[in-house]
């Protein structure tokens, strides 16, 4: 009986090749880039913090906030997309926030994945978690997630995954108006 949440956890339908992405073996010599996940000065991407700024970094799997007065700096790692088709990266700003967000999945998504339900509402399995951030791009979010696995990973069909924690401190932090660069 103790074992079963483990087994859960080592079932394919929570950790398939599709939602994330494949491991390297660890007996690979790696080489570590601890400076991709560091603090960053505003000015070489925004002209001003009107409004607050978040700026996306995919590549570091990062997210960093400034706030309109520049006394409130934020970093938080991320989940991003799978794929560099499924990659948005420009100039974008928050259009609307929902606390308790309900999810859909997007026509392309259900077609390679027809299994997935058309429709999951508020709670804890929600893969858009307690909180999100809607993007002017239609269906790009940067959200919550219930799979605390998928954060530092390339994981999402486009959207950028936050721990649920994270994305509560950064909602609170945004409003309608902030300006977004995903690089």
């Amino acid at each position: 009986m103790l074992a079963t949440p483990a087994l859960a956890q080592n079932s394919s339908s929570f950790n398939s090749d599709a939602t994330t992405e494949a491991e390297r073996d660890l007996t690979d010599a790696v080489k570590r880039n601890v400076s991709s996940f560091r603090m960053l000065d505003w000015r070489p991407y925004f002209s001003n913090t009107r409004n607050g700024a978040v700026l996306v970094d995919i590549d570091s799997r990062a997210v960093h906030y400034w706030s309109e007065d520049q006394s409130v700096y934020k970093l938080y790692p991320s989940s991003v997309p799978l794929t560099e088709d499924l990659t948005r990266r420009g100039r974008t700003s928050i259009i609307k926030k929902v606390e308790g967000p309900s999810w859909r999945p997007t026509p392309s998504m259900l077609k390679r994945n027809p299994e997935w339900p058309p429709y999951v509402g508020p709670g804890p399995d929600n893969p858009l978690g307690t909180h999100a951030l809607y993007l002017s791009w239609t269906y790009y979010r940067i959200h919550g997630t219930h799979d605390t696995r998928k954060i530092g990973r390339k994981s999402s069909n486009g959207c950028i995954g936050l721990y649920n924690e994270h994305i509560a401190e950064l909602f609170a932090f945004t409003k309608v108006g902030t300006q977004v660069l995903l690089i």
